[in-house]
């Protein structure tokens, strides 16, 4: 059957959420997915906290929750309780790990642990993410890299990029990169885990203004 590339719009996900005004707001300005945070961070949250904010949110929200080298039974039973629709995988993770997952599942890598472009074939995921590593000091030029290396694989493969990324530097990354989506946390936060409503909703218009030129290989 003939293969297609469809170029599609920018996808927004707004992680870090602690709470149901951020959650609120984030949907309201547009935001795609939602990510909640089950490892250890300023930003973590409990499942029954999750289970809540998500039963009150509208539908066609993309729900998401971050995982460190879980057990993956303590994920499906975090996943079917809290009602995630994906589930972010930011540790040692191996293939046969996100293939268990798959579809749900999406692994993170840094610039300093992404594998070549042939091993990342060997992961069954929906889509890699790249972000900067856990505690790194954000430099200019370690976030270009990071863009660059996203769009370097961001025509064979799903990319949301992540790793610093603010109202101020989105569509220059965005622009870059090429990703199939957009990855925010601290950037539009007042403090940790409370966003600020303002930076939350520029950020928005600016990436879903900004043309990615991502596109997906489909089947007909």
């Amino acid at each position: 059957m003939p293969q297609l590339w469809v170029i599609l719009m920018i996808k927004v996900k707004v992680c870090g959420i602690t709470n149901l005004d951020d959650a609120f707001a984030a949907v309201d300005y547009g935001a795609d997915a939602l990510g909640y945070i089950f490892a250890r961070s300023p930003r973590q949250v409990t499942p029954e906290l999750v289970k809540g904010i998500i039963a009150k949110l509208p539908p066609f929200v993309c729900n998401v929750g971050v995982f460190v080298n879980n057990d993956i039974a303590e994920v499906r039973e975090t996943i079917s309780f809290c009602g995630l629709d994906m589930v972010q995988l930011h540790g040692d993770e191996d293939p046969d790990y996100c293939a268990a997952l798959f579809p749900k599942s999406i692994k993170v890598f840094t610039s300093t642990n992404l594998p070549a472009q042939g091993d990342l074939k060997r992961y069954q995921v929906a889509a890699f993410m790249l972000d900067i590593e856990k505690g790194a000091t954000i430099k200019d030029t370690e976030q270009r890299k990071l863009w660059y290396l996203a769009r370097d694989i961001a025509g064979l493969y799903p990319i949301v990029l992540a790793g610093g990324l603010t109202p101020e530097n989105v569509g220059r990354a965005i622009e870059t990169a090429r990703p199939y989506a957009v990855d925010v946390s601290s950037g539009v936060e007042s403090a940790p885990g409370k966003k600020d409503h303002e930076k939350l909703g520029i950020f928005i218009q600016v990436a879903k203004q900004t043309q990615s030129g991502g596109k997906v290989e489909v089947t007909r």
